[in-house]
């Protein structure tokens, strides 16, 4: 897999909306319970059950999306015996807004990192192009599109699917619609890792092939923990969605006042 670095595609503003997705994914993370102790290389039960618990709460279930199915038995947060306690929940879940409340939630640094890496380098452009407000709704949009992409799928399944992956795929599919041609360094792991300069189009169309490959079991030893079905499903909304903006078509009248972030250099991450 090749890793992004930076693209040479500058913007005109400043992606005010961006930075705060990636600064609330961070934040949340931070916050979750249990995931500071396993950081610290302290991971116990308890900390795995009120985890567990949480995530019960506030993550995605695909069997919840589509028949509305909510488990009658919930993890407690308490351990019991060598496990964790099960009893009746004590809140009310909304399948629909636990959509976008999984898209804030990550299982781990490497899990969060990656995400943030992509739509720090590719959201930069999207928002630009179709300005703040529209950039998060089509986020959003995304996000939900690939989750119950993914359910429709995996409609019996009880694993709580979590992450902004869905709706970063988003980005990444309006990104090869509307800048096919930007360059964009990646690293390429090959004994060392070697930077190069290589067409979005293939970069992007690379990575939708690997999650298209993946999603069908083909290079994928037993189930897996990563939902690519939702990474593909995300992939393909993101270009619908764009597709009335790409290259030829006029762009967002720009906002009144001065323009906030214009530059001519590229837009580098690091």
């Amino acid at each position: 897999m090749v890793i992004p670095v930076h693209d040479v595609n500058p913007a005109r503003r400043t992606p005010v909306v961006t930075y705060a997705l990636i600064g609330a994914n961070v934040l949340v993370f931070l916050f979750m319970p249990g995931l500071s102790g396993s950081v610290a290389g302290d991971s116990s039960l308890a900390q795995t059950c009120h985890l567990h618990a949480f995530l019960e709460h506030y993550a995605a279930v695909p069997r919840e999306l589509m028949h509305h199915q909510l488990a009658q038995l919930v993890p407690t947060g308490e351990v019991r015996g060598a496990g964790c306690q099960l009893g009746p929940p004590d809140y009310v879940k909304s399948p629909v807004l636990s959509v976008f409340t999984a898209m804030f939630l990550h299982g781990g640094w490497l899990h969060l990192l990656g995400n943030m890496l992509f739509l720090l380098i590719f959201g930069n452009n999207i928002e630009d192009r179709m300005g703040h407000v529209r950039f998060a709704l089509f986020y959003v949009i995304c996000g939900y599109a690939a989750s119950y992409g993914f359910a429709v799928f995996n409609a019996e399944s009880t694993d709580p699917l979590i992450g902004a992956s869905g709706a970063i795929a988003g980005v990444l599919g309006a990104y090869l619609v509307l800048y096919p041609k930007a360059r964009v360094w990646v690293l390429v792991p090959f004994l060392v890792f070697l930077p190069l300069r290589l067409p979005a189009w293939l970069v992007l169309g690379f990575w939708f092939g690997l999650q298209a490959v993946y999603s069908s079991g083909e290079g994928v030893s037993g189930e897996g923990t990563v939902a690519y079905a939702a990474h593909v499903v995300g992939f393909l909304a993101g270009m619908l969605l764009a597709w009335p903006l790409k290259p030829g078509t006029p762009p967002p009248p720009e906002p009144r006042g001065l323009l906030f972030g214009r530059r001519a250099r590229p837009r580098h991450t690091w």
